[in-house]
């Protein structure tokens, strides 16, 4: 369930970060789960364990993850949080895009046909 690549350009704790992150927003790690150890994620994954432990450090400072000390890692409850994070950055992204294609000179109404047009292709 909390696979990384290692052919992917992005670093293994990052990969972590958004594998955990996706797998509660789409419900399959619930509030108050617990997440498995620093050393038996790692070893599992067949990575360091200060990776894993950047990685637990990084949600439970966004607020995706608490610790019980001698009990281990939890997902928090509130859900809604980490999606309005992720909306967030998704668009700051868009605005970036956006911009990349006004600066090579896409006219707005193909820019806005071509993003009404991935709406419309999701619903089919």
């Amino acid at each position: 369930m909390l696979g990384i690549s290692l052919n992917n350009s992005a670093p293994i704790y990052e990969q972590l970060i958004n594998k955990i992150e996706n797998l509660v927003l789409a419900g399959l790690l619930e509030p108050n789960e617990s997440l498995p150890s620093v050393r038996e994620l790692a070893t599992s994954l067949a990575v360091n364990p200060n990776t894993v432990q950047k990685a637990y450090t990084y949600l439970e400072q966004i607020g995706v993850t608490y610790s019980v000390s001698g009990k281990g890692r939890f997902v928090t409850g509130d859900v809604e949080v980490l999606r309005q994070r992720k909306v967030t950055d998704a668009y700051f992204e868009l605005q970036k895009t956006v911009e990349k294609l006004k600066d090579l000179g896409e006219d707005e109404k193909n820019v806005s046909e071509k993003v009404n047009s991935f709406y419309k292709e999701d619903k089919k």
